[in-house]
């Protein structure tokens, strides 16, 4: 797949990881849908790329409503000509044990991180295998490939992404089709100030002590995700699909904290 002339679907991309990754796009030239629930933001980053020179749209969108995902597919290429890139990168997180998970916080986890995943890449390839060429790449997490206290709903639902990678991969290579993963670590993101702040105590010195327990020694930024996300979408990974990456700062490689 050319990388000239894309058109790009970043899901959740008005802040953090997402906002990153429709920034990188836009600055590579591709159209890009900014695409998520924060109006404000939306349009503030579609601004930045329309500044910079790119091709931007918004669209304001609740992934858990009924039809969504189908709707933003078909906005995005009625708006911009067609779809050959989908970055499913929204999610929610909530910490709690199983014990203290609610059956909401349950059930609005894997409507938004599995169900709306799933339904935007049915969707996409669709669309895409019509084209004969595409490529999705869906942000999961380190704590889909291993556990974290606390965080049971989460780790579940990214579990689910990395399986639906994997499945999806090998149900379209043969429509051209390519399907990976990233698993991002410790990103310095509003998220995880949200986890740090939820500790109690100096945010500072949480920010320090999380990066003290990475080989790297220090968060990523959401660029340095991105930047991964754009490779695996890119004609460089041409032969790539059903795996992912771990950005993580060396964190998968160890059994434990890293000393």
């Amino acid at each position: 797949m050319s990388d000239d002339r894309r058109v790009v679907l970043v899901t959740g991309s008005t802040t953090g990881i997402g906002e990153a990754c429709a920034r990188v796009f836009g600055g590579c030239g591709d159209a890009v849908m900014v695409a998520g629930r924060h109006v404000a933001r939306g349009r503030a980053v579609v601004d930045a790329i329309r500044a910079a020179g790119g091709r931007a749209e918004f669209a304001p969108v609740d992934l858990r409503v009924a039809g969504a995902c189908d709707a933003l597919v078909a906005e995005t290429v009625a708006r911009l000509g067609g779809l050959h890139v989908l970055v499913n990168n929204a999610g929610i997180l909530y910490s709690a044990s199983a014990v203290d998970t609610t059956d909401e916080q349950w059930l609005e986890t894997m409507a938004v991180n599995v169900n709306a995943l799933f339904y935007l890449s049915r969707a996409a390839v669709r669309q895409m295998r019509g084209q004969g060429r595409g490529a999705i790449v869906n942000v999961a997490s380190e704590w889909g490939l291993n556990g974290e206290p606390n965080h049971v709903a989460y780790c579940a639902s990214k579990g689910a992404v990395l399986q639906i990678t994997r499945c999806m991969a090998l149900d379209h290579a043969r429509d051209g089709i390519r399907v990976n993963a990233v698993c991002p670590g410790e990103i310095h993101t509003r998220m995880v100030d949200e986890i740090l702040a939820h500790k109690g105590g100096d945010a500072g010195e949480n920010l320090r002590a999380l990066a003290a327990g990475i080989p790297m020694r220090r968060l990523a930024s959401p660029e340095e995700v991105a930047w991964c996300v754009h490779f695996l979408a890119s004609e460089r990974a041409s032969y790539v699909t059903g795996t992912h990456l771990s950005v993580d700062g060396g964190n998968d490689a160890t059994a434990g904290p890293y000393p």
